[in-house]
């Protein structure tokens, strides 16, 4: 069972510690194209645990949808993943709010393999798992977050800082 994330926390990177890697991945969007964490390498990006079902996943969808637009050509991505949705839901909720990045559903493996990183697992969404150009997680957030928080994210990775305030 997940829960709305209602206190917004993150957990960055300390100075000199090892960075993990983010798991990898393959999973099927809802597009039917292919997402994998191969076909991501070398870019910056945030994986986002979210449901259409969720009030604060929906409000911070429409910062997602213009941050994609603006530094997708510049190398950055989100990547949402679906949380006890079905596939015609998720399709339906992606075509109304405009989502113009890859999403898929979230099964129980890509829950677990990120939900390692996070004391007890992901038991909140949204989740966001922010990974630098190298493939590692530099940041985790739980709960919602508005365009300027993510924007800063954003510049931040793509000028390949390694840890996130």
């Amino acid at each position: 069972m997940l829960f709305l994330a209602t206190a917004a926390t993150v957990e960055a990177a300390q100075p000199g510690t090892q960075l993990p890697l983010a798991p990898s991945f393959s999973v099927t969007g809802i597009d039917n194209r292919t997402i994998t964490s191969q076909s991501l390498a070398g870019k910056a990006y945030i994986v986002n645990f979210f449901a259409s079902w969720c009030p604060p996943c929906r409000a911070e969808i429409p910062a997602m949808v213009a941050l994609q637009k603006a530094y997708q050509s510049k190398g950055f991505t989100f990547v949402g993943l679906a949380v006890n949705e079905s596939g015609s839901t998720i399709q339906k909720f992606s075509k109304a709010n405009g989502i113009n990045y890859p999403v898929a559903l979230a099964d129980s493996r890509i829950i677990g393999d990120y939900g390692r990183f996070i004391d007890g697992g992901i038991r909140a969404i949204p989740t966001s798992f922010i990974v630098d150009k190298s493939g590692h997680i530099v940041g985790i957030i739980s709960g919602s977050r508005d365009k300027a928080y993510f924007e800063a994210v954003i510049l931040d990775l793509l000028k390949g800082t390694k840890t996130l305030k």
